[in-house]
C-alpha cells in the first residue's frame, strides 16, 4: 500500500524522531523514503544547519539498514513545496511532527502540520512526540469508534508499525452510549470482541489476525478523549495511533474533538493518521 513515504524534517528534535517512525515504516514496507527540508526565508543560518545535520543523520541511518532513500532541500513555503513534491513523486503518505507549542492553539490551527493535512492528496501521519529518546513502542493503543472510515488502511498502517517494532496492539473502544453496547468495563478475548462489537471493529481485528499481530481489546464507557488518555497513562502504553478525517479537522475549530483532546494530553507518543481517500 505504501511504496513512497515522505517525512518533513526541520531543526527541531521531534521532527527527527518523527522521521524515524517514517523510516521504520519504510523499512517494513520496502518503500522508498524521501527526507524533505524546506528552508523558510526568515530562517537563520544556524537553524538551517541544524536541520541539514538532522537530514544527514537520518539519511545515513536509513542507508545503513538498506532503505532506498532520497534527501531533498528546498527554499520557500513548506506547505507549497511539500505539496509539489507529493504530487510530482506520487507520494503515498507524508509524516510531519507537531510541537508542544503548536498544540496550545486550537487543534494546532495555522501550523504547517495542520495545513499539510488539509491540503495534501495523500495520506498524512501527524506525530506528537512526547519521549525524544530511542523509539521502541512495545504496546500500541489503538482507539476505535463504532464506525471506522478506511478500515483497511487504518489496519495496514497499525500492523506495519507494530511489525516494525515488534509491538502488541491494544484496541480500545469507549462507547458514547453505554446501554447501546456494554454496561461497565468489559474485558474480552479477540474472538469475543468479534462476536459483540460493531462490524468495523471486528473487521479491524480480522486484519490484525491476518497480519499476525498480537492484539487484545477492551471497552470502557465514558468521555472518549479523556478515557483514551487515562487508558494510555494507566496501562503505560508507549504509542497511540488514532484516525482522523479531514471533515473532523475542519469542524474542530467550531466544536470539541477527541483527537484534539488526546493531542493536548497524551502521556506517550501519538500518531494521528488521516487516510488517503476521504469518503
Amino acid at each position: 500500500m505504501y511504496k513512497k513515504i515522505l517525512t518533513a524534517v526541520n531543526e527541531h528534535l521531534n521532527s527527527e524522531v518523527t522521521a524515524r517512525y517514517a523510516m521504520n515504516l519504510a523499512r517494513i514496507c520496502g518503500a522508498r523514503l524521501y527526507l524533505c527540508f524546506v528552508a523558510e526565508k526568515e530562517m537563520t543560518a544556524s537553524t538551517i544547519n541544524r536541520a541539514k545535520e538532522a537530514v544527514k543523520r537520518i539519511f545515513l541511518e536509513a542507508e545503513k539498514i538498506g532503505i532506498e532513500i532520497e534527501a531533498i532541500t528546498e527554499t520557500g513555503d513548506p506547505v507549497r513545496k511539500v505539496g509539489e513534491l507529493v504530487r510530482g513523486e506520487r507520494i503515498d503518505i507524508v509524516f510531519a511532527s507537531t510541537r508542544k507549542e503548536d498544540i496550545e492553539r486550537r487543534f494546532f490551527a495555522g501550523t504547517i502540520a495542520r495545513r499539510l493535512s488539509l491540503s495534501l492528496p495523500c495520506s498524512m501521519a501527524i506525530v506528537r512526540v512526547v519521549h525524544t529518546g530511542r523509539i521502541h513502542p512495545k504496546e500500541i493503543l489503538v482507539p476505535l469508534k463504532a464506525r471506522i472510515d478506511h478500515v483497511e488502511e487504518r489496519a495496514y498502517f497499525t500492523a506495519k508499525i507494530a511489525q516494525a517494532f515488534g509491538s502488541e496492539v491494544f484496541i480500545f473502544h469507549s462507547p458514547e452510549t453505554v446501554s447501546k453496547f456494554f454496561h461497565g468495563e468489559i474485558h474480552l478475548t479477540p474472538i469475543e470482541w468479534a462476536e459483540n462489537l460493531p462490524k468495523d471493529i471486528s473487521d479491524f481485528m480480522e486484519h490484525m489476525k491476518r497480519y499476525r499481530i498480537a492484539h487484545a481489546g477492551r471497552s470502557v464507557p465514558g468521555s472518549i478523549g479523556r478515557m483514551i488518555t487515562i487508558e494510555a497513562f494507566s496501562k503505560r502504553h508507549d504509542l497511540i495511533i488514532m484516525g482522523a478525517r479531514q471533515r473532523s479537522m475542519l469542524s474542530s475549530i467550531l466544536k470539541g474533538n477527541p483527537v484534539e483532546e488526546v493531542l493536548r494530553n497524551t502521556p506517550c507518543d501519538l500518531i494521528i493518521l488521516k487516510p488517503r481517500r476521504e469518503g
